[in-house]
């Protein structure tokens, strides 16, 4: 039991190293990098704090180099999901018991430990893992994961903090219990924040977790269980697994104390994942939380009065950073007749110097795409919009799997407002234009709005008022995260609170107290100081 009332460290965002050329943080990185790339990594699964090896070992293998074997993961099948389970179950007394001092204390170190001695280590991994460029998984694995650990710390005390009012003679008060049972972490490749943030903060609210990562994402998910349990993450509160996804997912899913799902990936997997819930509904001991993040078909909308390098900036930036493997890209584009011409020559002047190749030379600003599958996704996208007769490939559009998955930034331009590669979730380097004419300008909005099944991430460009008004209120529902002359694409936990609606999740909005919510469940406490002795009320005299 808590004997003070603590103030947390006040979180604030943690800065970006920038990696210029020659600095030595670019060296240390480098360094690390080079050094990694040549051990062989052997990778367990980890339940109830102990690493589980299998007879079954997958090769890692890297996406800018899809022949060299930097090691291999342990494989699990369903008994080690059996075993998770019962690891977090046997975890969840302690672990609830523990003051959140001591829980807030568990996930500053982690964060600490990331920022100092494990930053070099989890930006390499991903580098290497995902195929992150320096800054990509500078802003990501080490700066978001950060933050998320340290704000939601604050954010786990402000909630606590939020109690009732009372009246004379009694005192109200709410505490903020941990969901009954376990819960099921389920993260993509594409984030390392992510993957690290979705079983963190679960627990950080008290609960005990299985944690299934993306089997693109060992790599960086092992640096992760590394950091928690240095910070002191007891045993089995997070069980990190590598097992078949769908039969997972169906063992995960039909146990009676099954309580909470936290989702970043597909929406046709979380949609199948949320029927199998329904389904099961019947059997579980309380109804379960479900929160995900899915897919998302970002947009640029932009107004005859917008800036032009701004615009073409922003459409470099948003579509082809990372490569597009990021539900946030800008993936379509709305642009007025009376200004493409003048974009489209800024865009091709920037891309013509766009680098392509490893992270490990920190000067390309394109990497590859995570696997086969995607490269040959993006590359039939591209085959196609070349033989179609209502679009066309008018950048990039090169493809080479030699040695690594290279897609090479894309801009395909098409006059049919519902072409595939506009209305659909492709995840890499490939924008597509659709060009109005200007007096279109509201029934474009519209389009916006009702072209794709997503309402992930949106932007409009305009340096009229009265447009952005416009836009503003005209795209209300047609994404959770709206910028206003920027990319679509960028969010900052703390600032920017992440999520989208309709085909693109729950909007729970991770880098938010809004999510931590969804993983208590509040007990209201009335105590009455002096209590009646008679059952008579006034008006009965």
């Amino acid at each position: 039991m808590s004997k003070a009332i603590s103030q947390v460290p006040f979180a604030q965002n943690e800065p970006v190293n920038s990696y210029v050329p020659g600095s030595d943080e670019v060296k240390s990185l480098i360094s690390t990098y080079k050094k990694m790339w040549k051990e062989k990594t052997e990778i367990p699964m980890v339940i109830g704090g102990k690493d589980i090896k299998t007879d079954k070992k997958i090769q890692l293998s890297s996406p800018q180099d899809h022949q060299h074997d930097f090691g291999f993961y342990y494989e699990g099948d369903m008994s080690h999901v059996d075993q998770a389970i019962e690891s977090a179950l046997a975890a969840k007394s302690k672990w609830n018991a523990l003051g959140w001092e001591h829980r807030a204390a568990i996930f500053l170190k982690a964060a600490d430990l990331l920022a100092g001695p494990y930053r070099d280590v989890i930006n390499a991994a991903t580098m290497i893992g995902q195929s992150k460029n320096v800054h990509q998984a500078e802003i990501d694995a080490a700066c978001e994961f950060i933050d998320f650990l340290r704000f939601n710390v604050e954010f786990m005390t402000d909630l606590y903090s939020e109690q009732p009012v009372s009246d004379a003679g009694i005192w109200n008060r709410v505490e903020y219990r941990p969901l009954e049972g376990f819960c099921f972490a389920v993260t993509p490749f594409n984030f390392t924040a992510i993957s690290g943030n979705l079983p963190a903060c679960m627990a950080m609210m008290g609960n005990v977790v299985v944690w299934k990562p993306s089997d693109k994402q060992i790599y960086s998910a092992k640096v992760i269980m590394d950091v928690l349990k240095e910070a002191g993450l007891p045993d089995g509160v997070i069980n990190m697994i590598f097992t078949d996804g769908k039969e997972t997912a169906e063992k995960v899913l039909a146990h009676k104390e099954f309580a909470g799902l936290h989702f970043t990936g597909s929406t046709k997997v979380f949609q199948g994942m949320w029927k199998m819930i329904g389904d099961n509904i019947h059997n579980y001991k309380s109804y379960p939380r479900i929160v995900g993040e899915t897919g998302g078909k970002d947009f640029v909308m932009v107004h005859p009065s917008a800036n032009i390098e701004a615009v073409a900036t922003g459409l470099v930036r948003g579509a082809f950073e990372y490569q597009g493997q990021k539900c946030s890209a800008a993936s379509r584009a709305y642009v007025p007749k009376s200004l493409w011409n003048e974009i489209k020559a800024v865009m091709e002047a920037q891309m013509k110097t766009i680098k392509i190749g490893s992270p490990e030379d920190p000067s390309n600003f394109v990497n590859a795409v995570i696997d086969k599958n995607s490269f040959e996704k993006c590359k039939g996208y591209i085959d196609r919009a070349n033989l179609a007769s209502d679009a066309e490939v008018i950048i990039g559009g090169t493809c080479d799997d030699k040695k690594g998955w290279f897609v090479h930034p894309t801009v395909i331009e098409t006059i049919n407002p519902y072409y595939e590669s506009i209305v659909e979730e492709i995840f890499g380097p490939i924008l597509t234009v659709f060009v109005y004419e200007d007096e279109n300008w509201e029934d474009t909005l519209k389009l916006v709005d009702t072209s794709t099944q997503y309402s992930l991430t949106g932007s409009i460009f305009a340096q009229d008022r009265y447009a952005i008004d416009e836009a503003y209120k005209a795209l209300e529902n047609a994404s959770g995260n709206f910028y206003i002359n920027d990319k679509p694409t960028g969010a900052v936990v703390g600032q920017q609170p992440f999520g989208g609606s309709r085909a693109s999740g729950t909007n729970d909005k991770a880098g938010s107290k809004m999510n931590l919510t969804r993983w208590v469940s509040v007990r209201s406490i009335k105590e009455t100081f002096v209590s009646p002795k008679d059952y008579k009320y006034p008006y009965l005299g």
